[in-house]
């Protein structure tokens, strides 16, 4: 199996790069989200974006990209307005694909291929064990690596790491709670409207 990169929080930029910020309510458990963007794309999406969570978040996009992200509203930037406008339309259930342009640059060696493996094969309205997505990235041996990849995912929802799932049936992990998870996949088709 190909090493993990470094952890994400001890690399450094070369050079400061310049990001915008903004909040979205998403009427699911997890939000609203924290939403960031450079001019090269969206770069990260946080659940539960208030108060220290955002703080947090701020501080990690400040340290990894050199200079600290500047609040706008969601048309304060063409990617950020592309990415409050799709995730609308997905919460709501009319968006499949998004195609709002992404910056990569907060992930990096095994995990980064697997996010974007899993950003190009694993549509709306379908899943894929954590296994089977080690199997295509070829790394047979690597499912728990996976699963650290789909933790370590800067842009939940837009990469999908909520349709990663255990060959068991169960739901594996997410970083906006499992709650929020069920959402997804039940506005997806895949599981049954939460009744409560």
């Amino acid at each position: 199996m190909t090493e993990p990169p470094a952890s994400a929080a001890a690399r450094t930029p070369t050079r400061a790069r310049s990001c915008t910020w903004t909040l979205q309510d998403t009427g699911l458990p997890g939000g609203p989200l924290l939403l960031a963007a450079t001019d090269q794309g969206l770069v990260n999406v946080v659940f539960h974006a208030g108060g220290q969570t955002t703080d947090r978040a701020l501080a990690q996009l400040t340290a990894r990209l050199g200079s600290a992200p500047v609040h706008t509203d969601a048309a304060g930037t063409d990617v950020l307005s592309t990415a409050t406008a799709e995730l609308a339309s997905y919460f709501r259930g009319e968006l499949r694909t998004f195609t709002v342009p992404l910056d990569w640059s907060l992930s990096g060696g095994f995990n980064e291929r697997v996010l974007r493996e899993l950003f190009a094969s694993v549509p709306f309205g379908t899943n894929v064990g954590y296994q089977d997505l080690a199997e295509r990235v070829g790394e047979p041996g690597a499912a728990r690596a996976v699963g650290m990849a789909m933790g370590s995912n800067p842009l939940p929802v837009v990469v999908p790491c909520h349709r990663v799932v255990e060959s068991g049936g169960g739901l594996g992990g997410f970083g906006g709670g499992t709650e929020t998870k069920r959402a997804l996949l039940a506005l997806e088709g895949l599981l049954p409207e939460p009744l409560f």
